[in-house]
């Protein structure tokens, strides 16, 4: 586990917020779970990616328990036989290891609960708090009421006998779907519209990736979930807001059903950031339609996307951290997130010199044929790093915009007349250029000063532009991918999220020159290009043959502090 990793948990240690205070005051003397371990669960459903909404609930259930000396359970939630795959299983498992939280042996699935589900069904039927109700969905829409009229259903009083006969019937697999669900017998003029006799399980026959076509009747999640949470001793469930209408159900469930716990769910607010969506319909269908290049697309805010950016566990943990636990929804800027990650690139990623848009310079006075080497730090806040060498002769390749014939004001880099730094090497002063026979600088030239090796000015001159390069012989070609927002608009869910994707939001760039030490970079391995930003070696498509690196965030410190 990296040290940033550490200095978050400890932080974390230190830290406390509502959820923390609520679970003090239960595991106190005399609380409801005095003398227990604190014990949570991530529930996903395995319909899709993981997205950093979703990192946000992995750190709080996680890391509550960690906090406390807890556990945490994995559990799938598959109670919808529609939308679940096994891909999506495997890939959460792996975005919850790659963000540093373990399950250990508690890894379950809702569907391995189907059974007990259905006798606790039958135990409602039973005490008279179920039935079957024939309405379809839309007669129960009609039926609804609104604040001051009462719901309906005519099969409110159907007999206890003939409510466990059609159950089973249905269990059978002798009506169609939509023919009748069950329903919990709690209040049809409740003020909150989930007691209103909520649907608890509907008919679907469809095949289940687990449980075959064993069933043909599912629990809908009100009724699944909190006997899921009893089932495995968890004490705290800890929900996004949007749950905090649906508590009173959860604790109707509970107290009206032999479970063996009595857990207690707390809400808090979901994690919003500006620029992007976190619904998984949306995002797949992105993805299904070829907007993106798939779920770990660098630009989607998938866990495996913003991995294969480069974004770090660290930086997440930290970003989630520092949003902190809160009972009211709120969006964040993404440009919090930049800052969270360029704070954990700059202090663990190497330096190195890359070149995106070359053009050669030619340093006219420098020998013909002759090499030398300079050491450069691998990173200056990380001195056991050590350092690497980079070779200089009279070839160099320089980024084209380092270079203007005729210079504007407050620039400082190549121009005729004017001295530069090359990084780690010399100075040198611009003496001209080349073109081609379209008008386009092909080539840059200068003279070095044998004096000022390592770019130092013995004489105490002073040199403003410092510029970055590659040596021409040594150069590695490479593709660089520079993304941008996937969204034009800070708030993509007010609009048709289609009509404003950015279509500029992927700019590869090919024939880009990088320094040797990168053909050994491993895939993700993330490196500050000096000058450039901070960039990874794409996970999926690059080799020591064929070099591609994406930008995961620019050197520039967008977002201000205390802002």
């Amino acid at each position: 586990m990296s040290e940033e990793i550490k200095r978050t948990e400890e932080a974390a240690e230190e830290s406390s917020n509502f959820i923390h205070d609520f679970i003090r005051e239960d595991i106190a003397e005399g609380g409801r779970f005095a003398g227990m371990t604190v014990h949570t669960r991530f529930p996903p459903e395995p319909n899709g990616y993981l997205h950093i909404g979703h990192a946000k609930a992995i750190c709080i259930d996680f890391g509550t328990a960690e906090k406390f000396g807890g556990l945490c359970n994995l559990r799938m939630d598959d109670t919808n036989p529609t939308k679940e795959d096994v891909e999506y299983v495997e890939n959460i498992k792996s975005d919850i290891h790659w963000l540093g939280f373990d399950w250990g042996d508690r890894f379950y699935y809702a569907s391995d609960y189907f059974p007990k589900m259905y006798e606790y069904a039958v135990e409602l039927i039973k005490n008279g708090d179920a039935y079957v109700c024939q309405l379809t969905p839309d007669q129960m829409r009609e039926n609804r009421g609104d604040l001051t009229t009462p719901a309906v259903s005519p099969y409110r009083d159907r007999p206890v006998e003939e409510s466990l006969d059609l159950f089973a019937r249905m269990k059978a697999g002798e009506f169609e779907d939509g023919a009748m669900t069950l329903r919990a017998k709690i209040d049809l003029a409740s003020g909150n519209f989930n007691m209103r006799d909520p649907v608890i399980y509907r008919i679907n026959h469809l095949h289940h990736h687990r449980t075959g076509n064993e069933w043909c009747i599912y629990p809908m999640y009100d009724f699944a979930h909190p006997i899921e949470d009893a089932l495995e001793g968890i004490t705290h469930s800890l929900c996004s807001l949007e749950f905090e209408d649906h508590r009173p159900l959860y604790d109707w469930v509970i107290s009206h059903v032999s479970v063996p716990a009595k857990p207690r769910q707390i809400e808090f607010a979901r994690l919003g950031i500006n620029n992007t969506v976190m619904s998984k319909r949306k995002l797949r269908y992105l993805v299904e339609e070829g907007y993106v290049s798939g779920w770990d697309d660098p630009r989607m805010p998938t866990l495996c996307g913003l991995r294969r950016r480069g974004y770090t566990p660290a930086s997440i943990r930290n970003f989630c951290e520092r949003v902190g636990v809160a009972k009211v929804n709120s969006t964040i800027e993404y440009s919090f997130l930049e800052h969270c990650l360029r704070e954990d690139l700059n202090e663990n990623a190497a330096r190195a010199m890359a070149v995106l848009e070359p053009v050669r310079l030619t340093i006219t006075n420098y020998p013909e044929g002759q090499t030398e080497e300079f050491d450069v730090e691998n990173n200056p806040n990380r001195p056991q790093d050590g350092t690497h060498k980079v070779v200089f002769s009279r070839s160099l390749w320089i980024e084209k915009t380092d270079f203007l014939e005729e210079p504007i004001k407050g620039y400082f880099r190549m121009f005729p007349g004017n001295e530069v730094r090359l990084k780690t090497a010399y100075v040198v002063r611009c003496t001209g250029c080349r073109r081609d026979e379209a008008g386009n600088v092909v080539e840059v030239f200068a003279e070095y000063d044998p004096a000022t090796r390592g770019g130092n000015t013995p004489d105490g001159r002073k040199v403003k532009g410092t510029i970055h390069w590659v040596e021409a012989g040594a150069a590695l070609d490479a593709e660089i991918r520079l993304y941008d927002s996937l969204f034009t608009v800070p708030d993509p869910d007010a609009h048709d999220y289609l009509e404003v994707l950015n279509r500029e939001s992927l700019k590869v760039l090919t024939g880009c020159k990088v320094e040797p030490m990168l053909r050994d970079a491993k895939p993700g391995e993330s490196f500050q290009f000096m000058r450039q930003g901070y960039f990874c070696a794409d996970s999926a498509d690059s080799s020591p043959e064929h070099l591609v690196f994406n930008r995961s965030v620019s050197l520039k410190e967008s977002f201000k502090k205390g802002k």
